[in-house]
């Protein structure tokens, strides 16, 4: 008997065989648009510079506090914060009411030790003459010895009164501070405070990791808020031996000449200290991801079956485009730099250039 096959079968399978062929294909260049697409870059190790950047206020060389070791009422005032003063300079002139009292204590004992001069040499002249006795010229030498000191503490006094009636600065320097004005009774702050800003100094605090690389005289470049991105040169001056048990730090003492006066005292500075080089990878900026909700810094590896790792990393110094890279990635790894919005950790991933 002969068999017929029925030709609507046959369209039939026909049919549902291109529809399997379809949907296979179609799912294949849906599997293939899945991927993720990431460009990559090939990073290595280097030599990079290590660059220690610290902040600190700016310090005088030296602050020196003028007041007056008397109460007295304050006449003339005769600078002003932010004036630059020479050594010797007078700023300031009290009340000399005390001053008369004073040089009649030095006349009248100046007089005093005149007649007692004269009685020691009489005292002498009649010893020597057999009309007096040995007793009574070691008596007057008492005496004169006694008005010498007594002229010698009111000439001290005098001259202490005078001191501190003209006062004067002790050092060159600027004029940081006037806490009176003239008719003022002079109490428990100084008059005038003078600081020496030629040269200036900053103290910075350096890690234990960071100090065995740091020495006196070593350069450092300075730069402050104040002048924006100018550079000056400063010079590290003293590097203290003990270290802060709180802070674990060493404080470090960087001075810069500042010839032309332009640091002032309380001054923001930031101090840069070239502290010798290392061989650490450098990624491109793009390679390196911030996790949200944390500190942490990652960067994409292009693993050999193409699958990529989310890799934590320990940044060091961003050199232009590029960051140095502590810890983290081997030096020779192939990076994601484009395309990490898409990924996650085992992400199988296309290449693309």
């Amino acid at each position: 008997m002969k068999k017929y096959i029925i030709p609507g079968v046959i369209a039939c399978a026909i049919i549902s065989s291109c529809s399997s062929n379809g949907e296979d294909s179609s799912n294949q260049n849906a599997d293939q648009e899945a991927l993720p697409r990431v460009k990559v870059e090939t990073v290595e190790s280097r030599s990079v510079d290590q660059i220690g950047t610290y902040t600190a206020t700016v310090q005088p060389q030296l602050l020196n506090n003028i007041t007056s070791a008397m109460p007295a009422r304050i006449k003339e005032i005769l600078v002003d914060e932010g004036q630059q003063v020479s050594a010797g300079q007078t700023v300031a002139i009290l009340d000399d009411v005390n001053t008369f009292a004073y040089e009649t204590q030095v006349d009248n004992a100046r007089a005093n030790l005149k007649n007692v001069q004269l009685n020691y040499d009489r005292a002498v002249e009649l010893f020597n003459i057999g009309g007096g006795t040995k007793q009574q010229v070691d008596a007057m030498e008492i005496q004169l010895t006694n008005a010498k000191n007594s002229l010698a503490q009111a000439e001290r006094t005098l001259r202490n009164a005078r001191e501190n009636t003209i006062l004067t600065s002790p050092i060159a320097g600027v004029v940081t501070a006037r806490n009176y004005d003239p008719g003022d009774m002079a109490a428990n702050l100084p008059i005038l405070t003078v600081a020496r800003v030629k040269p200036v100094k900053l103290l910075i605090n350096v890690t234990e990791t960071d100090f065995p690389k740091i020495h006196k005289g070593m350069p450092a470049s300075i730069t402050f808020d104040t002048y924006g991105d100018e550079e000056f040169n400063g010079t590290i001056s003293t590097v203290m031996p003990t270290v802060d048990a709180a802070s674990r730090t060493f404080g470090v003492e960087v001075t810069l000449a500042n010839d032309d006066s332009r640091v002032l005292p309380g001054m923001f500075g930031r101090v840069t200290l070239n502290l010798g080089s290392a061989n650490h990878v450098v990624v491109p900026d793009k390679a390196v991801v911030k996790q949200q909700g944390s500190g942490n810094q990652y960067v994409y590896v292009l693993n050999p079956d193409g699958t990529v790792s989310f890799n934590r990393v320990e940044l060091g110094r961003r050199m232009g485009a590029e960051y140095e890279l502590i810890s983290g990635i081997d030096s020779g790894s192939q990076v994601v730099v484009s395309g990490q919005s898409k990924l996650n950790n085992g992400a199988k991933v296309e290449v693309t250039k």
